[in-house]
């Protein structure tokens, strides 16, 4: 997956973070040193999570998203929430209240089949951290939001749902219940 014409040492992307790590990652594990096995993992933790979160949430988005989700979905976020606005009013705390910079997740408990809500620490990923399937991840480091809300996280979070591509999220659901 690595550009071998890219020099990617100055680049700070989780992309190109991840690909840096697994690259050291696959060095130490071919030459037995578990020392700096272990010594990458908060690499591959901070870097891979930051791909999978980032991947999910830009196809969470969509200028034509908004509204409500529908069907199974809409079914199973009333039966675990109580309604669509109660499920809205608890991912937004848990976002907003997240200490610094992190994401606030709709996921699924493959376990229970019922759908919770969590918050994740800087780029710790959903299921690797919680076991929970991600659905839906708001992004709340302050680079999310910063040059058009400013400091001001739960403007942003209230205004991220007229952009959520909920036919992205219900096909995610479908996915996780396989």
């Amino acid at each position: 997956m690595e550009d071998p014409g890219l020099d990617l040492k100055g680049c700070s992307c989780p992309q190109h973070g991840l690909q840096n790590a697994l690259k050291k990652y696959k060095e130490a594990l071919a030459k037995g040193d578990v020392t700096a096995q272990i010594a990458l993992q908060p690499a591959l933790k901070f870097n891979g999570g930051g791909n999978i979160n980032h991947s999910i949430f830009w196809t969470n988005l969509s200028p034509n998203g908004g509204g409500e989700p529908q069907g199974e979905l809409m079914e199973a976020i009333k039966r675990d929430f109580g309604s669509f606005e109660k499920m809205k009013e608890k991912i937004a705390a848990v976002s907003v209240g997240v200490q610094g910079s992190g994401w606030g997740w709709l996921g699924f408990n493959k376990e229970s089949g019922r759908l919770n809500i969590a918050a994740c620490p800087n780029q710790d990923p959903l299921e690797g951290t919680t076991g929970l399937t991600p659905l839906l991840g708001i992004d709340v480091w302050e680079h999310a939001y910063y040059l058009q809300y400013k400091n001001v996280r739960p403007d942003y979070v209230k205004a991220i749902w007229n952009v959520v591509n909920w036919e992205n999220v219900a096909e995610r659901f479908q996915a996780a219940k396989k």
